[in-house]
């Protein structure tokens, strides 16, 4: 398998919040958000692994600022790091202003996707090669949150942990 770069899987989603998607205070439902996010998620592992592709986990969600009704609402996420079968897809959302255009930073979110064969199986995905410095840093990032996330579901011994023993030097 050719390594690939966060950009080759690249996925843009972009929709309107209606009525029926709305808190009584008419912002939209963190519910909603999660699946717009999963939908953009797995398109974006997909194309990078070319498998079907299953969520294996919802790693971090920030729901840093709320999105009112008739807001224009963008999800993009990439792959930050792919690991034998898995992949952990970060995501930026974004919320466009009415008037002028300008966009601006809502929400982040952290996803891991496993590829699997016809048969549910896990399959090998390619590496990725980060290019930008974003993506080098969530790259680094992602092994220490796969670890904590390992150590938390006590399917790795915290003294295993190498990256996270370097934070804590």
């Amino acid at each position: 398998m050719n390594p690939k770069a966060p950009k080759d899987s690249r996925t843009v989603m972009t929709d309107m919040v209606l009525p029926g998607e709305t808190n009584p205070i008419n912002n939209l439902f963190g519910g909603e958000l999660l699946a717009r996010m999963d939908r953009a998620a797995g398109i974006a592992a997909r194309r990078h692994s070319r498998r079907i592709v299953v969520t294996a986990s919802v790693n971090h969600v920030a729901f840093n600022r709320a999105i009112p009704l008739g807001s224009v609402v963008t999800v993009e996420a990439k792959v930050s790091r792919a690991f034998k079968t898995s992949m952990e897809v970060f995501m930026d959302i974004w919320i466009e202003d009415r008037e002028s255009g300008l966009k601006t930073k809502a929400n982040e979110a952290i996803y891991t996707f496993v590829a699997v064969d016809e048969t549910g199986r896990p399959v090998g995905v390619p590496e990725l090669i980060p290019e930008t410095d974003l993506e080098k840093e969530r790259y680094q990032a992602a092994l220490r949150r796969k670890q904590l996330s390992l150590v938390l579901a006590k399917k790795m011994k915290a003294e295993d942990a190498t990256e996270l023993k370097a934070l804590f030097k």
